[in-house]
């Protein structure tokens, strides 16, 4: 078979602006990036605000294993089925991230002949949004310690400054770092650290903006850090809120690209959802509502991640209701989880699937929280056995859902079709009674052991002395009263990773809370997870390199 770049660049793709015509978005209203690729002007939405919505499908999934599930291809065969039945569809998907591209995990554009093209350039650069906000951020970060070096009029308690700066790449060497300035008369260290660019706040706050006025109002309030008083600062105090809204004008616009099949897929911001909310931008998602009958959208990771901050977060924000959830589910991890090594994951294995299945009951009971019943849709392998599949047919069947098998990977949007089938007939009989998991007027802890004990199911939370002090502060300055995302492991639905299946008896571990004031939200940073991944002992990078072409990016996957 051939390789995904090799698939993407042989397929027949549609000038941007006659991908544009399938939206009815006219071509002064496009932005182009050569002729694959396109900003969405701000007015689109504006023109189809009176238009009704469309219906809403969030594709999550289970823990993944160490190798992906397949989830981002799962939506995008989705969309491509639901595009053979005759619906007008558009995908609404997160940017790759150049951390995981080459790192381990890899790019973010689907795989075989279920992706969205040109997939080395949105892997890559794309439309240069996350350089943008990397500038923006770094923006920040220089006049915070300039004013400091330059008198410090705001007198800012340089052991308090909270902000960090950032860059799109796995880097664990920047984890922590000491600044050494020293000019004449004037002596200036600080301790700093680099997050990854996609869970920045200004990558959060981006994606929960609804336009640039409301993008400037959440950078002025980002709070950077606290005067020698205990006073939080705010970007507005450095009276900079102005440039960095400018570096971030054209970011807040989104991108337009297509499928291999030429589906419609808006691709914009790019949250990890093990580190931040793990959801594309709000002004994507509401007006790909606008232009299309069906959206298709994912969001980060397992349900326990991605789908519980979609929910909890960015549709409370942004006054969104997914009609739908589909999780994805794959047999071998499944197996991973029942006791199987990943080496030994292709054979057969009844008892351990049946083991397994405990992580994908658990899933299907969180997404019922709230309102909604799934659709687990099977992420097939060729060795996959019929018994295997029969087995969890009837183990879904058990706890109320309808598993539907897909073979996208292979056959596009073709091997989507019964899933598509399905999703359209639920919809046609079906209403969800969609409610948010937590009144966000509760106290912080309460919010965090409210996801711990439902969606996790920890037994219940334990808090670092430092955790505990942030959480006073955050009170003491009135800042309390927001929705909670949780940064842990996706490998488990637990903070250890090690912990597989659905664990019970333990107490989630939060040894860091951090107030996002811009983007409203409270982080709370669990177990052993870094905000800057490291890179692995073999890097992806190590495999991608040019064709004699000059222009083609072999080893990307």
């Amino acid at each position: 078979m051939l390789t995904d770049v090799e698939i993407n660049k042989n397929a027949k793709l549609l000038d941007i602006k006659d991908v544009a015509k399938k939206l009815n978005i006219d071509e002064n209203d496009l932005e182009l990036y050569g002729k694959n690729k396109a900003k969405i002007s701000n007015e689109v939405f504006n023109k189809n605000s009176s238009k009704q919505d469309g219906k809403l499908i969030l594709v999550s999934s289970i823990n993944p294993t160490p190798l992906g599930e397949g989830k981002t291809t799962i939506s995008i065969g989705l969309a491509d089925g639901l595009s053979r039945l005759g619906k007008r569809v558009c995908l609404a998907l997160r940017e790759p991230s150049m951390g995981p591209v080459f790192g381990i995990k890899g790019g973010a554009t689907g795989g075989g002949y279920a992706q969205v093209a040109p997939m080395d350039e949105i892997n890559l650069h794309f439309t240069g949004d996350i350089h943008a906000m990397t500038s923006a951020n770094n923006l920040i970060s220089a006049c915070i310690d300039n004013h400091i070096f330059q008198g410090n009029e705001l007198r800012i308690d340089p052991k308090q400054v909270t902000w960090k700066r950032c860059m799109d790449m796995n880097d664990r060497a920047l984890r922590s770092i000491t600044m050494d300035y020293s000019f004449k008369d004037r002596t200036y260290i600080r301790d700093d650290g680099f997050d990854i660019t996609v869970a920045s706040e200004i990558m959060a706050i981006v994606c929960l903006s609804n336009d640039i006025k409301d993008l400037e109002n959440r950078i002025s309030n980002i709070i950077f850090g606290y005067d020698v008083d205990g006073k939080p600062l705010k970007v507005s105090d450095l009276k900079i809120q102005g440039a960095v809204t400018a570096l971030l004008k054209d970011a807040l616009k989104p991108n337009l690209v297509q499928t291999l099949e030429n589906t419609p897929a808006i691709i914009h911001g790019g949250p990890f959802a093990n580190i931040a909310h793990g959801c594309n931008s709000i002004v994507a998602t509401k007006t790909a509502l606008k232009l299309a009958d069906y959206v298709v959208t994912e969001a980060g990771f397992g349900a326990d991640l991605g789908a519980e901050k979609f929910m909890d977060i960015k549709c409370r924000k942004a006054g969104l209701k997914p009609d739908m959830v589909v999780l994805v589910a794959t047999i071998k991890a499944l197996k991973y989880n029942g006791g199987v090594p990943k080496e030994e994951v292709k054979e057969e294995n009844l008892e351990a699937l049946r083991s397994g299945f405990v992580n994908l009951q658990k899933h299907i009971e969180n997404i019922k929280k709230y309102g909604i019943e799934p659709i687990v849709a099977l992420n097939r392998f060729e060795f996959d056995t019929d018994s295997e599949i029969e087995l969890l047919r009837n183990l879904c069947m058990e706890n109320g859902s309808n598993l539907i098998v897909t073979d996208v990977f292979a056959k596009g949007g073709e091997g989507a079709l019964d899933l598509a089938n399905e999703v359209v007939t639920k919809l046609d009989n079906y209403s969800n009674d969609f409610k948010v998991l937590y009144d966000e007027n509760l106290s912080i802890r309460e919010k965090i052991e409210i996801i711990a004990k439902e969606i996790y199911g920890a037994d219940g939370v334990e808090y670092s002395e430092e955790a505990n002090a942030s959480i006073k502060k955050i009170e003491e300055i009135g800042r309390d009263k927001l929705p909670v995302c949780i940064a842990k492991t996706q490998y488990s639905l637990s903070d250890d990773p090690k912990l597989l299946g659905r664990p019970t008896g333990y107490n989630l571990k939060v040894r860091e809370v951090i107030l996002k004031n811009g983007a409203e939200f409270i982080v709370a940073i669990a177990g052993s997870i870094m905000t800057m991944p490291g890179l692995p002992k073999v890097p992806a990078a190590e495999k991608i390199h040019m064709a004699e072409d000059g222009e083609t990016i072999l080893g990307l996957f």
